[in-house]
């Protein structure tokens, strides 16, 4: 028998809800590009999956897996509408044999059945937001057809390689009705499927090939970072080490400065002009998020956390009408690279912003990252409630039979308070826990100090209203990065020099998908200085307002002055608008006063820099 592997538990959308500035982040997303797929974008809006002629495998289902969240949280009847319609041509495209994708039945053996696993593991996330009555037997229905349906088709391409997001759905209904036949299904994906655990065992790529391969694609590996914890349930084996191991050679061998390896569209080693994936940023998150709430180790929140501050914002303009492909985090330039570009696998326009730059699986994708980190604030434990990923939220729920609303009012990531707000109908004893972030050099819960990096956990009967308030201090530290270069970080944020901007519109048409403003292309173009060297020890942290557009490009809330270096960096042959990797001499030409802003609030950026030679 399968055990339940989750050490917290998940609230569901209505019981958190999001507020201040992730509130905001969540109403960006639903006015831009996420919120009006279905109305413009062709492989959404005539789609397969509700009738049309459009792509009917892997788009939709990444599109709802974010944009159902985002309705529910939003408590958006429209977002809501829209989705349900959705929802309901794909139930009723269902086949009485259980089979759930639009294809025909001839087509099935050649079906790369990856979409298959994804659009259970939607109609999971639709259940928990809706509570719609039909999705137990809809999803139990296409697991038992997927289970005849492997034993003459084997699991092949992205099926083979993300066999582990199957487990998802299966884990959610073996919870309703324990019955052996999904234990049995599987161990027939983990036996069909990518051996990651021994992958990694024998691991190769330690460098990286510039060659295209399912083993070593940035999304693959962001995905299988949790194989083997949603896995243990059947294994018994300890959830976290192997993704603790295989998370450690990544970012030993592959990792960035803000806390992802590089990926484009394969591992592409440790330099800042190499790209990073959208598509893997997201997915990351969702392991890191899923491996929390499995081993209830901090550090994967942490992780989560350092994504969702860093990586992810700078992969989508602050209005989150554009997005890029790939990043970089020395980035001087968004413009379409000379052949053959820097990327291992990608194109010239890969790190262009647009509306699907490269290949438009991130235009789908990136949507489920800011809804599924908003329904991770609260978790729950077996004594109470765990304030998890740290944002201002509000989470209204019942402890022991009595109604129980935990307002979170903070800053952070930009600030270093918390205050938390709890309001009992009545008497309850439960536990109140505070994830308090690594990140901390120091941190005190009412006046006491607390450990960083662990759970502060206070137990007692509340009644009436009662204020936790949680002061966090942060440290200025210089990351040491591959070849003599250093990244400023202060607390949860990693800080860059900010290039100022030209953007120029770019609208046209190709294979009949229209790019018209407000979700055309972009060429971004530098403005100011780039070639710069830290040149002071000394660094003035100035904290502001969070401004309408929370990852403000133009208005960030908080910025860390200091002296830089103007050196002789120089681009790198061929391509005008790259950056070298390392410069051509540190020795300072003139030394300016510069305002660092956090990675997440840049565009163009330099982010890994050298120390001068005075």
């Amino acid at each position: 028998m399968m055990k339940d592997i989750f050490k917290y538990g998940s609230f569901t959308s209505k019981e958190i809800k999001p507020s201040g500035w992730l509130l905001r982040q969540l109403q960006i997303q639903a006015e831009g590009l996420s919120g009006n797929l279905d109305k413009m974008w062709p492989d959404i809006r005539d789609s397969a999956w509700i009738g049309g002629d459009k792509e009917g495998w892997e788009r939709v289902p990444y599109w709802l897996d974010g944009f159902i969240p985002l309705a529910y949280l939003l408590d958006d009847e429209d977002l809501k509408s829209r989705a349900q319609r959705y929802i309901d041509a794909i139930i009723e495209g269902q086949k009485p044999d259980g089979w759930i994708c639009p294809c025909e039945e001839v087509e099935r053996s050649r079906y790369d059945v990856w979409a298959y696993f994804l659009i259970c593991k939607v109609l999971v996330v639709y259940f928990e937001c809706s509570g719609d009555e039909r999705i137990e037997g809809v999803i139990s229905r296409a697991l038992k057809y997927l289970k005849i349906h492997l034993r003459g088709s084997t699991l092949f391409c992205w099926g083979a390689a993300r066999w582990f997001e199957c487990m998802i759905p299966i884990l959610w209904l073996y919870d309703r009705k324990k019955e052996e036949w999904l234990e049995e299904l599987a161990i027939t994906l983990g036996t069909q499927g990518t051996d990651y655990k021994r992958l990694f065992r024998y691991w190769k790529d330690q460098q990286p090939r510039r060659e295209w391969s399912y083993q070593t694609h940035v999304v693959n590996l962001a995905m299988a970072l949790k194989s083997e914890a949603v896995f243990s349930g059947i294994t018994g084996e300890d959830p976290g080490e192997f993704a603790e191991m295989m998370h450690a050679m990544l970012i030993r061998h592959h990792g960035t400065a803000v806390g992802h390896f590089t990926g484009d569209e394969c591992l592409a080693g440790d330099s800042p002009v190499q790209g990073t994936e959208l598509c893997g940023v997201a997915e990351a998150m969702y392991s890191y998020e899923l491996i929390a709430r499995i081993t209830g180790d901090p550090i994967w929140a942490d992780r989560t956390e350092f994504l969702a501050f860093n990586a992810f914002p700078a992969t989508t303009s602050p209005d989150m009408w554009t997005h890029q492909y790939d990043q970089m985090t020395n980035q001087i330039a968004c413009v379409k690279m000379n052949e053959p570009p820097v990327f291992g696998s990608n194109n010239v326009d890969a790190n262009r912003f647009g509306l699907e730059p490269n290949f438009g699986c991130c235009t789908a994708n990136f949507n489920q990252t800011w809804p599924k980190f908003a329904l991770n604030t609260f978790v729950k434990s077996e004594e109470g409630v765990v304030s998890w990923v740290l944002a201002p939220s509000v989470l209204t729920t019942e402890q022991k039979g009595v109604p129980v609303k935990i307002t979170l009012d903070t800053k952070y990531p930009f600030g270093g308070k918390l205050v938390y707000t709890v309001v009992c109908d009545g008497e309850a004893e439960f536990s109140l826990g505070i994830r308090i972030p690594s990140f901390a050099s120091k941190a005190f819960v009412d006046s006491e100090e607390a450990e960083c990096g662990k759970i502060f956990t206070i137990n007692r009967v509340w009644s009436g209203e009662n204020t936790v308030t949680v002061d966090l201090m942060f440290e200025i530290q210089m990351n040491e990065r591959p070849e003599n270069m250093f990244a400023l970080q202060r607390g949860p944020l990693v800080y860059a020099v900010p290039i100022k901007e030209r953007w120029v519109m770019d609208e046209y048409t190709a294979s009949g998908v229209e790019r018209k403003f407000p979700y055309c292309d972009y060429d971004i173009y530098p403005e100011s200085q780039w070639q710069y060297a830290f040149a002071s020890e000394d660094f003035a942290v100035e904290e502001g307002e969070i401004s309408d557009l929370p990852f403000s490009a133009e208005k960030p809330p908080v910025t860390i002055e200091t002296e830089l270096a103007v050196i002789n960096w120089g681009t790198m042959e061929g391509q005008p608008l790259v950056c070298r990797r390392t410069p051509l001499d540190t020795a300072a030409i003139s030394v300016e006063k510069v305002k660092l802003q956090p990675y997440g609030c840049t565009n163009l950026h330099m982010t890994e820099l050298p120390k001068a030679k005075r």
